[in-house]
């Protein structure tokens, strides 16, 4: 039996995370983990704890309670508390690793345009 995964990243789950497992929150759900996610100012330390803790809340809320694996993602300097807080539930956080590759396109006006295609990989323990 497969693994599930959820997702508390801000993204929406790619169609091969899915196939690897992956499950994404409701949308209401998950229209307030990017609130959680996303930083308009300079955070306190106690803001980042504050949200680390309300993501854990969530997960803790909607995880399988067989499967306690969470993929995370976001900025950096919440990443660190998020990790200890999921892990004192005794969640697994993973990250999605990806390959990026890039094609080039030489334009008509000799311009170059790339576009970065991402395949996921696999997931890396935190």
């Amino acid at each position: 039996m497969k693994k599930k995964i959820l997702n508390l990243t801000q993204h929406e789950a790619t169609s091969e995370q899915k196939e690897a497992g992956v499950v994404d929150l409701t949308e209401q759900e998950h229209a307030k983990l990017r609130n959680f996610l996303t930083f308009n100012d300079l955070p306190s330390c106690k803001e980042i704890e504050d949200r680390a803790d309300l993501i854990a809340e969530l997960a803790s809320e909607y995880a399988d309670p067989e499967d306690r694996y969470v993929m995370i993602g976001g900025a950096p300097f919440l990443m660190s508390a998020l990790e200890d807080k999921l892990k004192a539930l005794c969640f697994e956080p993973l990250y999605a690793f990806s390959k990026r590759n890039v094609i080039e396109e030489v334009q008509e006006d000799g311009k170059i345009k790339k576009t970065a295609i991402f395949k996921h990989i696999g997931f890396v323990r935190a």
